[in-house]
């Protein structure tokens, strides 16, 4: 480990090239000799499974092989090259779970990636959204997604019935050099009004090169588009980007909205996030509201948005998108 933690700092210290100054990160993976009846190539194996295992756990840290990463290992790739097939054999479905404003109406609603497996049953997008984003599957089924809101919103403008619909955005699919292509191209071709478009991201996707960020979105942005702060108070929450960033939305994480109105703590921060916003001219949504003691406080502080249980489960999007147009 002594070894490990050097060579780890080492590979961090600053160096310089042509007068410019860079640094790198490395995650290691160690796994100890000798075994018995194990080959080099097996000892390879280890060390690389216990390196993927020091990337999940956020990089730049160093992780020992154990026995159980190898079924983990496993169990992933298999998990991948099912969710490979998972698309063209149309098992991947869009949902929708509506948002209300505070009389009840229903002003929005977020669309959701659900994947119903012939053998696996109904795998959580939390086990299948990880292994999309490492294999890069997340690219073209980010692009699905987005194409299903703009065909949404096409239909509702159609019928006079439009809400505004929101779509989740990974870090990755953001980064894409010709993400801002693909959007537009979308909206050409679907005539979906962008300004009831809302693009979620995360709190992780604004630490990292945060000038080209703010570029990129501003583009979007000036296109008519919208962008929400998705887990908001759960990761970098610095009130440095929000004066940057064109954002129109923050979402309150369901963690926070859960301990409301009981737990002085929580309901201390969702007050604290509300009242930021609202000095900032930021639109708020709430989301996992799930009793009525928790929409009523969350109405009395003023939160725009509520979004949750009480008010609809995700259901699959077509039944819900034709009662909207009825």
């Amino acid at each position: 480990l002594l070894m490990g933690e050097a060579m780890r700092s080492a590979l961090e210290e600053p160096y310089t090239i042509d007068g410019h100054q860079y640094s790198t990160a490395a995650s290691i993976g160690i796994t100890l000799f000798p075994k018995q009846h194990e080959a080099v190539e097996d000892l390879l194996r280890e060390a690389d499974t216990a390196m993927y295992r020091a990337k999940d756990l956020g990089r730049n840290c160093i992780s020992f092989y154990e026995a159980a990463m190898q079924a983990d290992a496993k169990e992933r790739l298999a998990l991948e090259q099912d969710l490979k097939k998972a698309k063209a054999e149309g098992q991947l479905a869009v949902h929708v779970q509506p948002q209300v404003n505070a009389a009840g109406m229903v002003i929005g609603g977020e669309l959701l990636m659900r994947w119903n497996h012939p053998v696996r049953g109904s795998v959580p997008p939390s086990c299948f959204i990880p292994v999309a984003e490492s294999s890069g599957l997340i690219l073209r089924m980010g692009d699905w997604m987005i194409e299903q809101a703009c065909e949404t919103l096409a239909q509702l403008q159609a019928a006079q019935r439009v809400v505004s619909i929101s779509v989740n955005v990974s870090e990755r699919q953001f980064r894409q050099a010709d993400f801002v292509e693909r959007v537009r191209s979308l909206l050409d071709r679907t005539g979906a009004p962008p300004e009831h478009l809302i693009l979620e991201v995360t709190e992780s996707l604004l630490i990292e090169n945060l000038d080209k960020t703010v570029a990129r979105m501003t583009e979007l942005v000036q296109m008519g588009l919208r962008f929400s702060i998705d887990d908001f108070g759960t990761g970098y929450s610095s009130l440095a980007y929000l004066k940057k960033l064109p954002i129109f939305e923050l979402k309150i994480d369901k963690s926070f909205v859960q301990d409301t109105p009981d737990d002085p703590n929580g309901t201390a921060i969702v007050e604290s996030i509300i009242a930021v916003a609202r000095l900032l001219k930021l639109h708020v949504v709430a989301e996992g509201v799930e009793t009525q003691a928790q929409a009523d406080f969350l109405t009395s502080h003023h939160c725009d948005c509520l979004q949750g249980y009480l008010f609809g489960r995700p259901e699959p999007l077509e039944p819900w998108l034709q009662r909207r147009l009825a």
